[in-house]
């Protein structure tokens, strides 16, 4: 019933850009919080960027403040990740997801969610 597809990813040079769209379908469940997460290969899958969907707060990973911005179209039912100033840290395979636990388990964290689309390569060369 739920599906989240992600696409924008590609491979840029460092100080380069991209944009991510994350299209949701389905019913959520009353699901009020979007995020994206990331994983690069040997390690966890890190929580990057969040929006609550009623009020428009976003949250960031430290790593990605000022250098990427989450957003979100009601209208497109759609999120996005915009990611300037990228570095080759910032390869990753990279996920959407949308969940309901927020006010348990905060914004950026892997049990907020349990709706996922399958991912977006972004790969930066140096």
């Amino acid at each position: 019933q739920v599906q989240l597809v992600e696409s924008g990813g590609g491979s840029v040079q460092a100080g380069g850009s991209l944009r991510l769209s994350c299209a949701v379908s389905g019913y959520t469940y009353g699901s009020n919080y979007m995020a994206w997460f990331r994983q690069a290969p040997g390690k966890e899958r890190e929580g990057v960027a969040s929006i609550v969907r009623d009020t428009g707060a976003t949250y960031y990973a430290d790593s990605v403040k000022g250098r990427f911005t989450i957003s979100r179209d009601n209208a497109k039912n759609t999120v996005y990740l915009q990611m300037n100033s990228l570095k080759p840290e910032d390869t990753a395979m990279y996920y959407c997801a949308t969940g309901s636990r927020g006010p348990w388990y905060g914004p950026l964290s892997l049990q907020t969610y349990n709706y996922w689309g399958q991912g977006t390569q972004v790969t930066v060369t140096s």
